[in-house]
């Protein structure tokens, strides 16, 4: 399954179900850090992961590797940010938005903070997660280090390619190896839940209607 199928199919299923897939596919979590939210859209969010690290500096450096990646990544990829830990540093604000607008981006995720909230809901809405909001910059503060390498966002490891998936239940990452199969899980689980919801309303009980399948 291409890209395009695999960020179509994702678009039509739970998060939640997706992170119950991962749990039970790769045998550990792929859900980011619960602070890792929703600051400036309501959209949901599906795409492949384009990743940069940054580290701490002293120097007044731009973000270069950041700032490459939004003119040169594959349209509809999500940027994903890790700083190991720098989440009170705005990773993220206007001026990088409206270039990931320009290059039709889905979405940024970030370890950190993003700033310029009010004018990115105004003029873009285009959809950031971020741990944190902070007025601080990173000049003299982090710089990006590295691109399309393997990060940490919590205890996630995210690489580039793996599906993201986001909404306001959080962000969920599906290493590329497994996302055939967290897809088809996800579809099942979806599907369960219909039915369990139908079961539900006929019995008039929470505990029939969930016996069935022996799922919360």
């Amino acid at each position: 399954m291409d890209i395009k199928e695999l960020v179509s199919g994702f678009r039509q299923v739970g998060t939640a179900s997706v992170s119950d897939s991962v749990d039970k596919i790769v045998g550990k979590a792929g859900f980011l850090p619960a602070s890792i939210r929703p600051r400036t859209s309501d959209n949901r969010i599906v795409g492949p992961a384009v990743t940069i690290l940054e580290s701490p500096t002293t120097e007044f450096l731009p973000p270069k590797h950041a700032l490459d990646a939004i003119d040169e990544a594959e349209a509809g990829s999500v940027i994903v940010i890790s700083t190991n830990g720098q989440a009170e540093i705005a990773l993220w604000g206007g001026l990088m938005t409206a270039g990931a607008v320009a290059n039709k981006h889905e979405a940024a995720v970030l370890d950190g903070g993003v700033r310029d909230i009010v004018e990115i809901k105004k003029d873009f809405s285009f959809p950031v997660f971020s741990r944190t909001v902070s007025p601080g910059t990173t000049l003299g503060r982090l710089k990006t280090i590295a691109s399309n390498v393997e990060i940490l966002m919590g205890s996630v490891i995210v690489n580039s390619g793996d599906i993201i998936v986001g909404d306001a239940d959080g962000v969920v990452c599906v290493a590329r190896q497994y996302a055939e199969e967290v897809l088809q899980m996800s579809r099942e689980i979806d599907a369960r839940e219909i039915e369990q919801t139908r079961l539900i309303f006929e019995s008039g009980s929470l505990c029939e209607g969930l016996a069935k399948y022996d799922r919360i």
